[in-house]
C-alpha cells in the first residue's frame, strides 16, 4: 500500500464527483503507482484512463456530466443531456450527449456512456455556458442553442422531442425569439423551424 499520507491525499481527492486524475497525483509529487495499488486493493475504481473515483461514492443527478466533462474538457454538453440539465422536457437520456470538434479524437469512456456529435465553427463555439458542478467546469449549450440543435438533429432524437422542448421552453420564457433565430441561422434550420415558430406565436 502507498504511504498513509499519499493514500489520504488520493482518497480525499477521489471523493469529488469528478474523481481524481493521474495528472493531479503526479503534480502533487505522488508516484502514479499509488493509484494502481489502491485500485488493486479495491479502494479506488478506474473510470477511464487517467480518472479514478471511490467505488462506493453515491451517484448524483449530474455525475455523468461531471465525469464526461472531466474526461473531455473541450466537449460541450448538448442535445438531450443539455435539455435534462436545463430541466426542459421529459427526456432522461442514459448516455451523456457531448459535442466535440469534427477533427477531435473520439473519447472512449467506461462510464458514463457517451453519445458523441461533431460540430464545427460557430455551431461548436457559440451559445456555450460555463457551470461549476462539484468543483468541475462543465460546458453546456444554452437553451436557445440547444433547441436549435434539437431541430438540426431531429432525425436522431425525434421531431417530437424538439417540439416538446420548443413549446415548454417558450411557455417558461427560457429564450427570446431573437436568440432562437440567431442559433437557428447558425444551425441552418431556420426554414425547418419557421412553421413551428409561426404556430407557437399565433
Amino acid at each position: 500500500m502507498p504511504p498513509a499520507t499519499d493514500r489520504q491525499k488520493i482518497l480525499r481527492r477521489a471523493r469529488r464527483a469528478q474523481g481524481v486524475t493521474a495528472r493531479e497525483i503526479a503534480a502533487a509529487g505522488i508516484h502514479r503507482q499509488a493509484l494502481t495499488r489502491l485500485v488493486k486493493a479495491g479502494e479506488l475504481e478506474r473510470v477511464v484512463r487517467g480518472v479514478y473515483r471511490l467505488p462506493e461514492r453515491p451517484f448524483t443527478e449530474h455525475d455523468g456530466l461531471v465525469l464526461a466533462s472531466a474526461a473531455v474538457p473541450q466537449g460541450t454538453i448538448c442535445l438531450l443531456s443539455a435539455l435534462q440539465f436545463h430541466g426542459i422536457g421529459t427526456q432522461l437520456p442514459a448516455d451523456v450527449w457531448i459535442a466535440i470538434d469534427r477533427r477531435a479524437h473520439r473519447p472512449s469512456l467506461k462510464y458514463p456512456p457517451l453519445r458523441v456529435v461533431r460540430f464545427t465553427g460557430p455551431a461548436l463555439t457559440e451559445g456555450v455556458e460555463t457551470h461549476r458542478i462539484d468543483g468541475q467546469t462543465v460546458l453546456v449549450y444554452n437553451v436557445a442553442k440547444t433547441i436549435a440543435d434539437c431541430f438540426k438533429y431531429r432525425n436522431k432524437i425525434g421531431v417530437d422531442v424538439a417540439l416538446e422542448a420548443l413549446r415548454e421552453a417558450w411557455r417558461a420564457r427560457r429564450f427570446t425569439m431573437d436568440a432562437l433565430d440567431h442559433y437557428a441561422r447558425i444551425c441552418r434550420v431556420q426554414r425547418v423551424m419557421q412553421p413551428y415558430l409561426e404556430g407557437l406565436v399565433a
